[in-house]
């Protein structure tokens, strides 16, 4: 019998109010040829070995979700119909979405972290392959923990079955002594970008009027 190929879709949670920096986050440009956040995390989920993308958004018809739809078709958008319950509810929209059989984990980051890199990515995922352990997490020396986190099979019940005002911090707390925590040397994954200011000291420039560089 061939066997099943592993498969870990990853989950770009987006549907937040961006209101600490005054637009939607999803369309920040991240560099000189105009990639977006939503744009660069895409890219590099699937650079680092996510074979499928989600990203879970408020309003399906908002710019944001269009220009991400026009710049990696076929990405799918999820609808969190309730953002105002908070990101949770967007976690459990994007399980809803990629959740069937054949799929041994999902992958989860945020939209407002946009310089991880390729290589984190893989680091998680190859850690997760090979202990199938019920959360995996990027550490730095601090010991702070980051984003993306990888959520294993075993957990998506605990997740869907969470009552409203959850959080992810709940699911991670309750399999801390079998979660593991992957060293990992860069910035990225815990940098989140909220406001201009964290706009400014990331990229060496300040956030133009309309999110131009």
């Amino acid at each position: 019998m061939r066997r099943m190929r592993r498969i870990v879709p990853g989950v770009v949670l987006a549907a937040g109010r961006s209101s600490r920096m005054g637009r939607p986050k999803a369309l920040l440009p991240v560099g000189p040829a105009g990639e977006t956040f939503a744009g660069r995390t895409v890219r590099i989920l699937r650079e680092g070995g996510v074979d499928e993308v989600v990203v879970v958004v408020a309003d399906p018809a908002s710019p944001a979700a269009r220009a991400v739809l026009e710049a990696h078709p076929p990405l799918r958008l999820v609808v969190n119909p309730a953002p105002e319950r908070g990101q949770f509810s967007s976690l459990q929209a994007g399980l809803r979405a990629i959740d069937r059989p054949g799929v041994a984990g999902m992958l989860v980051t945020l939209v407002d972290l946009p310089l991880v890199s390729a290589a984190a990515v893989k680091a998680l995922l190859d850690v997760h392959g090979a202990t199938r352990a019920p959360v995996v997490r990027p550490v730095r020396g601090d010991g702070r923990r980051g984003h993306p986190v990888v959520f294993d099979r075993s957990v998506f019940d605990e997740i869907r079955r969470a009552p409203i005002g959850s959080s992810a911090k709940a699911i991670v707390r309750a399999h801390a002594r079998d979660s593991i925590d992957v060293p990992i040397a860069e910035e990225g994954p815990f940098r989140d970008i909220d406001t201009p200011s964290d706009y400014e000291q990331a990229f060496g420039r300040p956030l133009a009027p309309g999110g131009r560089r």
